[in-house]
């Protein structure tokens, strides 16, 4: 990897925020004795001085496919920077506390493009579960394709617009009706209800159904804008009524009769 230099002192030493900064003690490469330097991390860039107020770096660790561990060392609170590779460098570091040494590991832990990478997939994945969320709530909204893809459709949509089906549902032959709803679409017969039987006879076809009046169909679409709280009351009135119909005919059936 070809770096230009002026451009490294440049950006090591200009005004833009660092990521952390502070001294570590750095471990030589052919010596194994501990140096005093002062780090700054800027993006997946961790440069070192000589001291802090050094004009030019020393150095620049390009803090791409490594990872941070901690290591023993005869240096308390230790950590080295490990490359792939047969021939590839070790950097041993040493902070001079334990709340450093760690504040060390997240930064450059989390200062690769391929950490950043994955941070921004988990947010686009976030941002698209957020539109589906939008999408959901407000049934036709607009926005860019991958929103599009997302949006649901009939009944995923809008759950909660849905009429209150009945206790038990209507029969045609013997075949359940899921969708009893004037003009709405029947889903495809898969319950075994269709030509034969489960003998093999062929099934008598059904009856046409009856088109309802436009006073019906009026009145089932009131109905089916109704909440579930008007349901639960009109089945209370209705049950209280039956309850007491059939109360008093159980009363006239003890009445001996003349």
């Amino acid at each position: 990897m070809k770096l230009n230099e002026r451009s490294l002192a440049f950006y090591a030493t200009c005004d833009s925020p660092a990521d952390n900064a502070g001294f570590l003690y750095k471990r030589g490469e052919r010596h194994t004795a501990y140096h005093r330097r002062w780090f700054v991390l800027k993006g997946n860039m961790l440069f070192y001085f000589e001291e802090r107020e050094s004009r030019e770096p020393v150095g620049v660790i390009v803090l791409e496919g490594c990872t941070v561990e901690l290591c023993d060392s005869a240096e308390e609170f230790a950590f080295a920077i490990r490359f792939g590779g047969a021939k590839s460098r070790t950097y041993v570091l040493a902070a001079e506390s334990q709340a450093a040494m760690e504040s060390w590991v997240k930064s450059l832990s989390r200062a690769s493009f391929d950490y950043m990478r994955l941070v921004v997939r988990e947010l686009e994945k976030q941002l698209e579960e957020m539109r589906w969320g939008l999408a959901g709530g407000c049934g036709g909204c607009r926005g860019s394709p991958s929103s599009w893809k997302l949006k649901p459709s009939g009944l995923e949509r809008s759950p909660e617009r849905l009429p209150a089906l009945p206790a038990v549902l209507p029969k045609e032959n013997g075949c359940a009706v899921w969708n009893n709803v004037p003009g709405a679409d029947q889903p495809p017969d898969t319950s075994g209800c269709g030509g034969h039987d489960s003998e093999g006879n062929p099934r008598p076809p059904p009856p046409p159904r009856r088109r309802a009046s436009s006073s019906e169909a009026g009145s089932a679409g009131v109905a089916a804008a109704e909440s579930p709280s008007t349901f639960n009351r009109l089945h209370e009135q209705y049950g209280r009524e039956v309850a007491r119909l059939r109360q008093d005919w159980l009363q006239r059936q003890r009445v001996p009769r003349p």
